[in-house]
């Protein structure tokens, strides 16, 4: 690679250009990768950031981490953008969907509550569907990357190691599902997917059309108009078959949000979900129906499946494979 004048210095972190929308920052204090997508004026990209964490020191986090891991990320962003801040919180879209950390926790001496080591690292993804996706990532990294590297949780901060973003758009995802011939999607739920089905009632089970149809309304809620989705629940039910792996179902109540009652005393509220492994295929499927939902299983890295997205809940791996 060619040397090059650094355009940035922060904490003696140098970031030069490598390849084109492709910035590598290495230094004492961080190793930390960016792509950046220099076309701010598209819109409706789908942005899914990757971000590596290590606690500055050992401390306790809740069991269910994914609220106040968000909690934490509005703080950082309020402080370079209150804007992108308020935006994020206010909107009905859900513009951000969180993983919450992922990796390994030591126990704690606190009731619900595991143990963040400073000899581990974890890993916190992001996914950005909203149309205002180019001043949400910009707000991320000048919180994570040029203003700070840290992430301050309530007993502890967590230093920001690695951040690496790849793009696409809904059109791009339509266009790989159209180009297999029959596709199988294999879906790993890493984080308590909680499916909202009829009023308060939560689906326990990775059941296609509570599925799909959660991913349907949040690709609809965040396209332009001329790629909706022309999908119902009934055509998913009938053309799409699920197959679960049994040994890796688990079912969970995660904390999602606290809140003050009309006495002043706060209240915990908790969502039931699932976690594990599901392939989907389909059964007398029209190639538009097979595309959709393709073009859906992979649209679930980015937006999360099911409620409480940006606390944690509804993390997804997918992968679509011809066969």
């Amino acid at each position: 690679m060619k040397s090059t004048t650094p355009l940035f210095q922060l904490h003696e972190i140098e970031i030069v250009p490598v390849l084109r929308n492709i910035y590598c920052a290495t230094g004492a204090t961080a190793d930390i990768h960016l792509m950046i997508d220099q076309e701010v004026q598209q819109t409706n990209t789908l942005r899914r950031v990757d971000i590596t964490v290590r606690p500055a020191t050992q401390f306790p986090v809740p069991i269910s981490d994914g609220y106040s891991v968000y909690s934490a990320l509005l703080s950082v962003l309020k402080d370079v953008d209150a804007d992108v801040s308020a935006h994020i919180h206010d909107s009905p879209l859900g513009s951000l969907h969180s993983s919450g950390l992922q990796g390994v926790f030591g126990d704690s001496d606190r009731d619900y509550h595991k143990t963040l080591r400073p000899t581990e690292t974890y890993q916190l993804r992001l996914g950005v569907v909203d149309p205002a996706d180019s001043e949400i990532f910009h707000a991320l990294v000048n919180a994570l990357v040029l203003d700070g590297n840290s992430i301050d949780l309530s007993h502890g901060t967590l230093e920001v190691d690695r951040f690496e973003s790849v793009n696409t758009t809904h059109a791009d995802l339509l266009s790989k599902a159209g180009s297999m011939d029959d596709p199988t999607i294999e879906l790993l739920f890493e984080t308590a997917t909680c499916i909202e089905d009829a009023g308060e009632i939560t689906t326990m089970f990775p059941h296609r059309g509570a599925v799909f149809s959660s991913l349907l309304g949040k690709w609809n809620r965040s396209v332009s108009g001329d790629l909706e989705l022309e999908l119902d629940r009934k055509t998913i039910e009938r053309n799409v078959i699920e197959k679960p792996i049994a040994r890796t179902y688990k079912t969970h109540s995660v904390l999602v949000n606290r809140v003050e009652n009309e006495d002043g005393e706060t209240r915990n509220l908790f969502r039931q979900g699932f976690t594990g492994e599901c392939a989907y295929e389909f059964k007398d499927a029209s190639e538009s129906v097979q595309n959709a939902v393709a073009a859906l299983g992979l649209f679930a890295e980015y937006s999360g499946v099911g409620s409480a997205v940006a606390r944690g809940c509804g993390n997804v791996d997918a992968e679509v494979n011809d066969e």
